[in-house]
């Protein structure tokens, strides 16, 4: 049985082909929206036809059995990538919206601690750095030839 089969079984869900295609889209590109992922599945042809909404159903089934990640970073659809449970973050441009993992600078949960948490145990903090990348930092060096 393949890996993405392992994974469901081992979590309780079905170990389907329009899952195993969802989780095999998500690890070919990471930080996809479901419209984005719903091209590839297309293109692909591995996923046996399966609609929008049954792509959605897919997505948040994945996401609660803990095998895939949703992120929503302001102004942006939701993303998904792999749950490696490895206690990343986020760079975002503002740009072209282009999303890169940046890795814990503690290394342990939560990662940051706040001020103060009463009546809470704190178990992770999520962090969304915006900025501009390379390229569009790049672009914006060029001089227009509109003028």
């Amino acid at each position: 049985m393949d890996g993405f089969g392992v994974r469901l079984r081992r979590v309780g869900l079905r170990n389907t082909p329009q899952r195993r295609a969802v989780l095999a889209a998500v690890e070919r590109h990471p930080h996809s929206t479901a419209a984005e992922l719903a091209v590839d599945l297309e293109a692909d042809g591995a996923a046996g036809g399966l609609s929008r909404q049954g792509l959605y159903n897919v997505l948040e089934d994945l996401v609660s059995a803990d095998l895939l990640r949703s992120l929503e970073p302001a102004g942006s659809p939701a993303r998904f990538e792999p749950q490696r449970h490895d206690n990343h973050h986020h760079l975002v441009c503002r740009g072209c919206g282009a999303i890169q993992d940046v890795p814990c600078a503690v290394g342990a949960p939560p990662c940051l601690d706040p001020v103060t948490a009463p009546g809470f145990r704190v178990e992770a903090a999520e962090v969304t750095w915006w900025g501009v990348c390379d390229a569009c930092a790049a672009a914006e060096l060029r001089p227009s030839t509109t003028d």
